[in-house]
């Protein structure tokens, strides 16, 4: 367990999310021009709907396979039957949705598009991440997922020329991601044994996955939902086409701060099932400082930046994106916060139920303002929507982990990081005025305002930054000796 680095396992995950952050960065400006907002909108709709089928098909056990492995992942014998208990459930529930999506398929107006997306369902079907998840192997993930990437990339330059390609971009989207899933299989030889058919008991443990998928369909409300409501209230494939864009930016920068979460759910709940309770501590305390640290220059940044960088970016027509892009950049710090203490923390030490509870509050929050805030406000009306439940849920779960963690240690050390990001703020604003090109104008406010926020950081002593430097400072000292 020892050899498995945090450092390097945030590495490997952060240098993944961020050709996830590139794919789009290169070729969302050129859908937004080929493809149009209302192509754009019509993918983004097509791929909500489908989502909640490939919800049912998951149905938690992923959740519940990544933690179960790190619990075991010492112990071939064990891990291997885990394994195969839990991946039988997963084949036979994607199984029975398939079932059930086809003919739901066949009665769509863009039947082609549907059909397409069935290999969302096979994807999960072949999926085996979670297991190299809960091992902490995630060098192996990212090795073979940025090889699908890239070509996923180049294939959309290379077939995606004309409004008519829709069908065709849909197709490179979801082929590549089921080919990533499946390649993995490959490696899981060297990891466990064939399975012993008699001594499997899947159903045993049927109630957790249970457990965890009551979450999982709380949290599609206030993630894709929003997606839906738009879709049914407004009828118009424009706004979700200016939703999704904002969106799409929003999540690509919450990726950087997510990582670290995917990387430390394993070792969690590896120290938990020892017993070791003050390292789990001293873990989740460092978590929410890295979400601090990540979270304010990111959500403050794109507030910054927005209305300079949405036009050159995405091009005529999208101008509505601005006023998207500055509210749902607030989501990087919310969803930063409740991902430390919901997925790092509650699901890891096996209190689920605490987590469905602040899920279901959220999705309750982010469903009565979706239906009062849209028709007002229409795609304006559920940003604020999605961010107004994503900060009840941090709030409620800091409330219940209140003897556990204290909210006033995880509030006091965000200080330094929220007055070096006013001043990083600021800075950005003047460097938008400074510049009439736009393209060097926004590279200026990034370079200008991360510069502020480091220096600002560095005037404050923040220990956190100075340490983490200094690390950094001694690798490359050590690099060129």
């Amino acid at each position: 367990m020892g050899k498995k680095s945090i450092r390097r396992n945030y590495i490997y995950n952060v240098s993944y999310q961020i050709l996830l952050i590139l794919t789009p960065v290169i070729t969302a400006p050129y859908l937004s021009r080929v493809l149009g907002a209302d192509g754009v909108g019509i993918a983004s709709a097509t791929e909500a709907d489908v989502s909640y089928f490939v919800l049912a098909a998951t149905f938690g056990i992923a959740i519940f396979g990544q933690r179960e492995i790190s619990y075991v992942q010492d112990d071939r014998a064990k891990r291997s039957r885990v394994f195969w208990e839990t991946k039988l459930l997963q084949i036979l529930t994607s199984l029975i949705v398939l079932l059930v999506y086809i003919p739901f398929a066949l009665h769509q107006e863009n039947r082609i598009l549907y059909l397409i997306l069935t290999m969302n369902l096979l994807a999960v079907t072949a999926s085996v991440t979670w297991f190299f998840q809960g091992m902490e192997e995630f060098g192996k993930i990212v090795l073979r997922n940025t090889v699908f990437k890239i070509v996923s990339i180049l294939y959309i330059f290379a077939f995606v020329r004309r409004p008519s390609d829709l069908p065709l971009y849909v197709f490179g989207h979801s082929f590549f991601a089921l080919a990533g899933d499946v390649s993995l299989w490959f490696y899981l030889p060297r990891y466990i044994d064939r399975p012993v058919i008699g001594e499997l008991k899947p159903w045993k443990h049927l109630k957790e996955i249970v457990l965890l998928f009551v979450p999982s369909i709380a949290i599609q409300v206030y993630t894709v939902m929003d997606k839906t409501m738009i879709k049914v209230i407004t009828r118009d494939a424009f706004e979700n086409g200016y939703y999704e864009q904002a969106l799409k930016i929003s999540k690509m920068t919450l990726t950087i701060v997510t990582s670290l979460g995917t990387v430390m759910i394993p070792r969690i709940g590896y120290h938990y099932g020892r017993g070791e309770t003050s390292l789990v501590r001293s873990y989740m305390y460092r978590g929410y400082r890295f979400v601090w640290f990540l979270g304010v220059p990111l959500s403050f940044g794109l507030l910054g930046i927005a209305s300079g960088f949405v036009p050159w970016y995405f091009g005529p027509g999208f101008e509505k994106v601005i006023p998207l892009l500055s509210i749902l950049g607030f989501l990087v710090l919310a969803i930063g916060i409740n991902n430390v203490t919901g997925m790092q923390y509650l699901i890891p030490t096996g209190r689920q139920n605490y987590f469905t509870l602040t899920v279901f509050i959220g999705a309750v929050v982010n469903f009565c303002m979706n239906y009062v805030l849209i028709p007002k406000w229409r795609s304006i009306g559920a940003a604020v929507a999605s961010v107004a439940a994503e900060t009840v849920i941090a709030l409620v779960q800091l409330y219940l982990v209140r003897r556990e963690l204290s909210f006033g240690k995880i509030l006091q050390s965000s200080w330094k990081y929220l007055i070096a990001g006013t001043a990083m703020l600021g800075i950005v604003k003047i460097a938008g005025r400074a510049v009439a090109a736009p393209v060097y104008g926004t590279f200026l406010q990034v370079a200008a305002g991360a510069a502020v926020y480091f220096v600002v950081l560095f005037l404050l002593r923040d220990s956190f930054f100075l340490e983490n430097t200094g690390r950094v400072l001694e690798k490359v000292r050590g690099k060129l000796h």
